[in-house]
């Protein structure tokens, strides 16, 4: 049965399970403190908004999203799926996230896809499902089940940041890569996505610095230094979400 972030109660009972079964997160949790949920809205607009932020500087993105939310009100699948295009553009869109988004308007609207069901889906399926979607890699994907359905297993494998914190967290040698981390998160099956949340406290903690969303931008890259979801930093007592800027 599939796990649901949906509280932060739910969260502190996920880790503390999390711990109790993986000694090695013991120290980590002493390290950051329990961590707090981080979401965001579900449905087209949050996987919008996670799109619309793709390989942009938190500003540039948090621009376009604002003159598309004051374009369209409601913003919804059916609005984009009847936007032209050129009025897209000049909102700031490039053609590809144009492409992507009207995509993904249409198989909603075909009822080709239900974006809500998948957070009732196993982890890999649901994951599966978003990454077959044109413009949609795999740490988008990851995002969106995490931080805009609450999925409890989503495992952000390709984010730089919770690779680095994996690093230094359990002592390897190198950074783990997004293949590398699949297995070592096999322990924390169905709770990987509390995990999540653990180690990017541990890498706000290490650090010392907050990081932003970022977006692959290719299918087979997880992850880019340069890729930046637009979300503004918030106290880390907010219900936003927040993941890892590239770390060195």
């Amino acid at each position: 049965m599939t796990q649901h972030l949906d509280s932060q109660a739910t969260l502190d009972e996920s880790i503390l399970a999390l711990v109790k079964q993986d000694r090695r997160l013991h120290p980590i949790l002493e390290a950051t403190g329990m961590p707090s949920l981080r979401r965001r809205e579900p449905g087209f607009v949050g996987l919008a908004h996670i799109v619309c932020g793709q390989q942009l500087s938190t500003a540039s993105a948090a621009a376009i999203w604002g003159r598309l939310s004051a374009a369209f009100d409601p913003l919804d699948a059916d609005a984009i799926k009847r936007a032209r295009a050129d009025r897209l553009g000049r909102l700031g869109l490039s053609a590809a996230k144009i492409k992507t988004l009207k995509h993904i308007a249409r198989e909603l609207s075909a009822e080709r896809l239900n974006l809500d069901v998948l957070a009732n889906e196993d982890a890999d399926a649901a994951h599966h499902t978003l990454t077959a979607l044109p413009g949609i890699g795999p740490w988008t994907a990851d995002v969106y089940l995490l931080f805009c359905l609450g999925h409890g297993d989503a495992w952000p494998a390709g984010d730089l940041a919770v690779q680095e914190a994996i690093r230094i967290g359990l002592g390897l040698s190198k950074r783990p890569t997004a293949k590398e981390m699949m297995p070592i998160a096999e322990i924390w099956r169905p709770l990987r996505g509390a995990a999540a949340h653990l180690w990017w406290s541990y890498y706000r903690a290490i650090k010392k610095r907050e990081g932003v969303l970022g977006a692959a931008n290719t299918a087979d890259e997880a992850n880019s230094v340069s890729n930046k979801v637009a979300v503004a930093k918030r106290s880390s007592s907010s219900k936003t979400i927040t993941g890892a800027k590239a770390a060195k």
